[in-house]
């Protein structure tokens, strides 16, 4: 889960600030990088937030075991006693069955869901402060463009806004934006990867036996 939870903040922390000021602009070209997941890991924070994503996983587990041990105790039960139902019983405990299939399938999805919003909601607050340090180190040091080392390609953390030349490429292009370019203030909150869900109990449809009238 930890280095989920890196890779995700590596992903998360790709865009840089406005805040390089004209002089900084106009000084000799100086790139500096670092490593997101290596200052991260350092970082107190950073227990903290591995300890409350576990904590959040488990419960969200436990409710999907509950949801599975409940639709395999009601499928065990149909199949006993199957051979002896009214066909009206019967397509109702199978129209409940494949109901309760559903609910597990959804939840699955749900919890995949609410375990990424809770990752990015606890790593928010350490991306700010990691982005406002580098942007300080940046300014203090003189680096025209800082970044980040991780993965095969470097993105930039820190960089000044004439940097920046979407316009012009657009404009080569032939094509007017429809919508203003994003600005570039701190981490963007996208991520690039989905952390381990808790539904992976769920029964697939193809293992049960329970056959849904059309």
């Amino acid at each position: 889960m930890k280095t989920l939870r890196l890779a995700l903040a590596a992903a998360l922390l790709t865009a840089g600030t406005l805040a390089a000021n004209t002089a900084q602009a106009q000084a000799p070209l100086k790139i500096g990088y670092t490593s997101v997941q290596y200052i991260l890991s350092q970082m107190p924070e950073s227990k903290q937030i591995e300890s409350s994503l576990k904590t959040y996983n488990d419960q969200l587990t436990a409710q999907m075991k509950s949801k599975v041990t409940d639709y395999q105790t009601k499928l065990d039960a149909y199949q006993k006693s199957a051979n002896t139902m009214t066909d009206v019983v019967k397509a109702d405990k199978e129209k409940e069955l494949t109901g309760l299939q559903q609910s597990i399938q959804e939840f699955r999805g749900s919890a995949e869901q609410s375990l990424q919003q809770k990752q990015q909601g606890l790593l928010r607050p350490a991306l700010d402060k990691l982005q406002k340090t580098i942007d300080d180190v940046a300014t203090e040091n003189g680096y025209t463009y800082v970044l980040n080392s991780d993965g095969d390609t470097p993105t930039l953390l820190h960089g000044p806004k004439d940097g920046d030349i979407s316009e012009i490429v657009l404009k080569k292009m032939g094509i007017t934006p429809t919508a203003p370019a994003p600005l570039k203030s701190g981490p963007t909150t996208t991520p690039n990867a989905t952390p381990a869900a808790p539904a992976s109990a769920a029964p697939s449809a193809s293992k049960t036996k329970v056959k849904s009238k059309k």
